[in-house]
């Protein structure tokens, strides 16, 4: 791909939210004219995006391949495949974390929930050999996967890719070199809180969007021309809203996870833009000469048209009881806790509606999505 445009894909976070981005790759899908063929050589994903940013780049021989089995797998997805949510396992997890809360337990809790079950799911389904396989084959140029040490601060986009990939390294993000594996996505997809961090090497990791200045990053570094950023919420403000009751601990929560999630991505992309911009006065030969290493990036970011958390409030009762009972000890199980709730809403009514969603909006924006991949 040595001189070629290089096209990147961004897959953002959100754990349960990631469905919507299946919708979205399936329009894309069906929006090509060869969906054989790999549009995205570039492949970056953080959280749950990262899973699916992998499965892509295994499946890179065959695109539309790809986006299938990842259809399937999100529309019949259940709880009990990403975290246990039998009674045992809630009380013995929750419990602990809630009474560390309440300082009943004097030791540090891991986590609010077990996510053994998606590790477990991962070492069943995902062909990591194949990912090398594909760079050497020239269907895909590389695949990044971010992640939030806890204790040195940095956002460390593991990657693995072709000769041309360098690692680099910025103020508080760098890339590593480094074989995508399980335990790279179960870090990266460690919730904050909610999932257990994950030691990768010398260190502890956690969700990838913590701390993650610059969502888009790793795929200009990696080489991307443009980039199609597939997101997990509204880039649009909802109104302010008038509210006399004190928040919940599930609406504060989710409320920060929004942060994490969407905040940062926003601002990444409004700094591309004005970037692109500023290149956009300056002449080209000037600015060849100056020896500045900038470029016009094209970027796309198809997000969702309707609020997510509101879905998600029509499905809350989809959850297994125990999982109920343990979000209704936070306020998650009514409507200004349902932010949280659909970020562990893994179930087949939530996850369909997400994909129904992200394909509609996609699909929309038909005519768009084609003139950026042709480039």
């Amino acid at each position: 791909m040595t001189g070629r445009k290089k096209t990147g894909l961004i897959l953002t976070g959100g754990g349960a939210r990631a469905a919507y981005q299946v919708g979205v790759l399936r329009a894309v899908s069906e929006l090509l004219e060869r969906p054989t063929w790999n549009p995205f050589p570039i492949l970056c994903g953080t959280s749950a995006g990262a899973i699916n940013a992998a499965a892509l780049a295994i499946h890179a021989y065959n695109f539309a391949l790809g986006v299938r089995g990842l259809v399937e797998v999100w529309e019949h997805f259940h709880v009990g495949q990403v975290y246990r949510a039998d009674a045992w396992g809630i009380i013995r997890t929750g419990g602990r974390w809630l009474s560390a809360l309440m300082l009943l337990n004097r030791t540090n809790p891991v986590s609010l929930l077990d996510n053994t079950p998606l590790r477990e799911l991962l070492d069943r389904t995902m062909d990591y050999a194949r990912v090398q396989e594909n760079i050497d084959a020239g269907t895909l140029y590389a695949l990044s996967v971010t992640a939030s040490g806890y204790s040195s601060g940095q956002s460390v986009s593991f990657y693995q890719g072709g000769p041309e990939a360098v690692e680099w390294e910025r103020t508080q993000r760098v890339g590593s070199a480094t074989p995508i594996g399980t335990d790279i996505l179960m870090a990266s997809s460690a919730l904050p809180f909610i999932f257990p961090a994950v030691r990768v090497h010398r260190e502890y990791f956690g969700d990838g969007s913590m701390r993650q200045i610059a969502p888009i990053s790793p795929a200009l570094h990696l080489g991307a021309d443009r980039v199609l950023v597939i997101g997990t919420g509204r880039q649009t403000a909802d109104a302010r809203v008038r509210s006399s009751l004190y928040p919940s601990l599930a609406q504060i929560a989710g409320h920060a996870l929004n942060s994490i999630f969407l905040d940062s991505l926003n601002v990444d992309i409004e700094r591309l833009q004005r970037i692109n911009r500023t290149i956009s006065l300056v002449p080209h030969d000037r600015l060849r000469d100056s020896g500045l290493p900038l470029r016009h990036v094209d970027v796309l970011v198809i997000s969702p048209s309707q609020p997510i958390e509101r879905i998600a409030g029509r499905h809350l009762y989809d959850l297994p009881r125990p999982v109920r009972f343990l979000l209704r000890a936070v306020g998650a199980m009514n409507r200004n806790g349902s932010n949280l709730a659909s970020y562990l809403l893994f179930e087949p009514g939530f996850t369909r509606a997400l994909i129904r969603l992200g394909y509609d909006d996609a699909m929309a924006r038909g005519d768009e999505v084609r003139q950026f991949l042709a480039g």
